[in-house]
């Protein structure tokens, strides 16, 4: 289908384009960006007062199909992606079965595929059954479809199978996706501090990452490979990524919308919907991924998309599922995080769409030279919003199966800014949002 959209306020972060045009669009792909005076279009999208931009790249996503239908189907599940702008995403490899053979990581992409909301990209296991003993067969996940190798949330505890994965992956020029956090600090449930203390919860203290860190970062200096380093959420850890980068090494990092913009503070009276992974910690910090999000230490924000049942998020908050939905919330909250900092627009939309694509790199294969990007011959992967539109989260208006988010309305009062009118993928419309509906 040949669409035109016009009048809307095109940005493409990765080029510094601002400005109000035409975007033509046809077999998928973008013909032009300007005055679109003699494209015969078969359908026109108005986009005045509106933002065309990428469509949204999501570093962590859990989709939580297979294995776990009851909390999230891909259908749903990308339908939220949709909603929220988002038109690429990664998800980790903590699924039931795990993606550690090809022929699952091919059945999740051709799912995927047929249901035409998002592009899906998934991260192999780095271990068999992520055990953390014996490595997967990297070569053959790749060609099945992997973007990088990943232990999702299981710590690997041995350093030497660390050291050869990564000696492995090195070679073949593989990335490894590793959250930093040591495997017996970590037990807690809270950061620890005078929150966690006053309120009886078991603490994950802020040396939990970063004793991993310096551990991942030695192995990177040892090995050379190229690790991604997931949901940073301490001064600390910014800090020797901020030392890592400066030296040269191969590491690029991101943080969760949760950790960006919450405190240790906001569990309240043991609000279970606050019980997430890595653990809410203290305005220090807070604001030290803020910062390191804005000069670049940390390359991408990410929603950390975790869709947790009913009746396993309300519990006593230690014993609640780990989690929350993210994908819709995405792109309000990197517009939260900019207006905050009184960033350009350009700069808060990098971190969602084009600064994600570099970490990425050559993992996207065709995709590599346009997507997170709007550029002539490139792909027609878009995301249109109101800027001026704010709206509050309250049950029932996400598409996600999963409805647990601690940016719930009750729980902040806050309305959220910028709302998704339509989301393009490869030129089709994925979804779509009537003003003022």
């Amino acid at each position: 289908m040949k669409i035109l959209i016009k009048s809307g306020r095109v940005i493409d972060p990765a080029s510094g384009r601002d400005e109000v045009a035409d975007v033509a669009i046809a077999s998928g792909r973008i013909v032009s960006i300007g005055a679109a005076t003699e494209f015969a279009a078969e359908r026109v999208i108005d986009a005045s007062g509106l933002v065309v931009a990428p469509g949204l790249v999501d570093l962590a996503a859990r989709l939580r199909e297979p294995g776990q239908e009851h909390e999230g189907m891909l259908e749903s599940e990308l339908a939220a992606a949709a909603a929220g702008g988002v038109t690429s995403l990664v998800c980790p490899p903590d699924t039931d079965p795990v993606l550690d053979e090809p022929g699952l990581v091919e059945m999740l992409k051709f799912r995927a595929r047929k249901l035409s909301r998002c592009r899906l990209f998934p991260l192999g296991a780095l271990t068999r059954e992520l055990k953390g003993t014996t490595l997967t067969e990297m070569a053959e996940l790749t060609e099945a479809g992997c973007v990088g190798f990943s232990q999702a949330d299981v710590t690997l505890a041995d350093t030497q199978v660390l050291m050869r994965a990564l000696q492995y992956a090195a070679t073949y020029g593989y990335t490894v996706w590793l959250r930093p956090q040591d495997a017996a600090l970590g037990k807690g449930v809270a950061a620890s501090g005078a929150i966690a203390t006053r309120l009886g919860l078991s603490g994950v203290p802020v040396i939990a990452e970063t004793i991993a860190l310096h551990t991942i970062l030695e192995l990177v200096r040892a090995t050379n490979a190229r690790v991604h380093l997931c949901r940073l959420s301490s001064a600390a850890g910014v800090a020797l990524v901020r030392a890592a980068k400066a030296e040269g090494l191969p590491v690029t990092a991101d943080v969760s919308i949760n950790s960006l913009h919450l405190t240790d503070v906001d569990i309240g009276f043991f609000n279970p919907d606050m019980r997430l992974v890595p653990p809410l910690r203290q305005g220090p910090d807070r604001e030290a991924l803020r910062q390191g999000l804005a000069d670049g230490t940390i390359d991408a924000l990410v929603s950390d998309h975790n869709p947790v049942a009913e009746d396993a998020k309300n519990l006593p908050f230690g014993e609640a599922e780990p989690g929350a939905t993210g994908l819709e919330l995405l792109l309000s909250l990197a517009l939260r995080w900019g207006r905050d900092l009184g960033l350009p627009l350009h700069t808060a939309l990098a971190r969602v769409t084009c600064d994600p694509v570099r970490v990425l790199g050559d993992a996207l294969g065709s995709l590599a030279g346009s997507a997170g990007r709007l550029v002539e011959g490139g792909v027609a992967d878009l995301c249109l919003f109101d800027p001026a539109d704010e709206w509050a989260v309250t049950p029932g208006v996400l598409a996600s199966q999963g409805q647990h988010t601690p940016f719930a309305f009750a729980h902040t009062g806050m309305a959220l800014p910028g709302r998704v009118r339509a989301t393009l993928v490869a030129g089709t419309p994925a979804y779509e949002r009537a003003a003022g509906g």
